[in-house]
């Protein structure tokens, strides 16, 4: 199965994972070439394809009622396209050189070799899962893809308790806290860090604290789990800290994960300061001219910073296949980089950021003014009016935009992309002032909260506060 190119009367390309990245560009490579002059293989080590990672939760939480809601294309529908899609096969090597994969199928445990032109490296991101005693224990669930949500689904259903307990407060571990909470569970989230979402400032992340305390939710920060405890059955029973012991029938680890990236470690692929692969705006592997990567396995550009980051998220792996497709199919396109938004609820609460957080903004060496406004997402007087939270960072003396932070209820969360459209055009906050927004009383205040906290920011950039 290890033709030579000589010996092919086509050009293959192989893609090594089979979610978002990957198959997105092996369908772009598709479409732009067909089947008698591109030949596609892809691995991928599991049950699924071009699934919605993101949406488990809802799944667990019953917003969303079945698994097959979440997954865009299935196996069978990618093979109708003629890409050769080979499930439960996992990649085991990258011969470089050699301009070969090796292959394991993981039920049999075969193993083969199969050649390639072009090399698309789509391995995602694994959870990060502690060291610990009792780890493994039954009951102490990741949550990565779908097995692992119909895992945690079958615990749920199975045991007869009702505690759980999620390590980690996160965006996965702050939106397990709610789908457990909808199941009718009492939850307890134990979190490391001085206040939930790290991704936000402190003074930001305290708000999230508070409401999901207000919604029942057991918060306990700074404190790092030590251990978890099992009962006779073998099964977790509780988790413990240095202070104290929370019981728990399931556990959740919503504690991040970390670009899938030891394969490529071993091929000789430059990675990056966070692990991930670097590549260029075409999303090639630097070095390696028939070699792409994209989605979580990879690091990318901050527009705003001008550092390389590992940002998780699928609307980007999405975008990473997109554009490796174009190119290995002969056309050409760039991922230009991105300026770190995500948005995210626990309940009725929203949760958005974009841009730098403070420490982002020290660790770039920028000097920035930081403004924090209350103000509400409706006209106040018309009914449901919510109030809403805005942080802005700003460059000092140029007025830059660095970064927005908001936390509010219905109507907040997305205005974050009034700032990820600013952010990316590069604009300062004086020029935000002059944004010409939709306003009507049901939609947002006659100064909507973002351009409330840009008419503060340029004060404080004026004044060099």
């Amino acid at each position: 199965m290890n033709m030579s190119r000589t010996e092919r009367s086509r050009e293959r390309l192989v893609v090594v994972g089979g979610d978002a990245a990957g198959m997105s560009a092996a369908s772009q490579a598709r479409r732009l070439r067909g089947p008698d002059a591109l030949e596609i293989v892809a691995f991928e080590r599991g049950h699924f394809t071009s699934y919605s990672a993101c949406g488990i939760p809802y799944w667990i939480g019953g917003d969303v009622p079945e698994r097959d809601r979440l997954i865009a294309r299935s196996p069978e529908e990618h093979r109708a396209r003629d890409i050769d899609l080979r499930m439960r096969t996992e990649v085991v090597e990258i011969d470089v050189e050699g301009r070969r994969v090796r292959a394991r199928e993981v039920d049999a445990g075969d193993e083969y070799w199969t050649s390639y032109d072009k090399l698309v490296i789509a391995t995602g991101a694994r959870p990060v899962r502690p060291d610990l005693p009792g780890v493994d224990a039954p009951g102490v669930h990741g949550v990565q893809n779908l097995d692992d949500g119909q895992a945690l689904l079958d615990t749920l259903a199975a045991t007869g308790g009702r505690r759980a307990v999620v390590v980690g407060a996160g965006y996965i571990g702050v939106e397990m806290a709610e789908a457990l909470i909808n199941r009718g569970y009492e939850v307890t989230v134990v979190n490391r860090g001085r206040e939930p979402m790290s991704t936000l400032d402190p003074d930001m992340g305290r708000l999230v604290h508070r409401a999901m305390e207000g919604m029942g939710i057991t918060m306990v920060d700074d404190a790092e789990v030590t251990k978890f405890l099992t009962g006779d059955d073998g099964r977790v029973r509780a988790v413990a800290t240095d202070d104290a012991e929370y019981p728990a029938d399931v556990v959740v680890l919503g504690i991040g994960v970390r670009p899938e990236t030891e394969l490529a470690r071993a091929a000789g692929l430059e990675l990056g300061e966070h692990g991930g692969l670097l590549t260029d705006l075409s999303m090639r592997v630097r070095g390696h001219e028939d070699i792409w990567a994209g989605g979580d396995c990879v690091e990318v550009l901050d527009l705003v910073s001008g550092r390389e980051r590992h940002i998780p998220l699928g609307t980007h792996a999405n975008k990473h296949g997109q554009v490796i497709g174009a190119n290995v199919g002969g056309g050409y396109a760039t991922f230009p980089g991105v300026v770190g938004t995500a948005v995210s609820k626990v309940c009725d609460l929203e949760i958005a950021r974009t841009g730098l957080r403070e420490k982002d903004a020290r660790r770039a060496g920028l000097q920035f003014v930081a403004v924090t406004i209350e103000s509400t997402s409706r006209a106040g007087y018309y009914p449901g009016a919510a109030p809403m939270t805005v942080k802005m960072l700003a460059e000092r003396r140029t007025g830059r935009l660095l970064g927005v932070q908001i936390v509010g209820r219905e109507g907040a969360g997305k205005r974050v992309d009034i700032a990820a459209v600013a952010l990316t055009a590069g604009m300062t906050v004086e020029q935000m002032t002059a944004l010409d927004l939709g306003y009507a009383p049901p939609f947002s205040p006659v100064w909507d909260p973002v351009l409330v906290a840009a008419r503060k920011a340029v004060t404080a950039v004026r004044s060099g506060d």
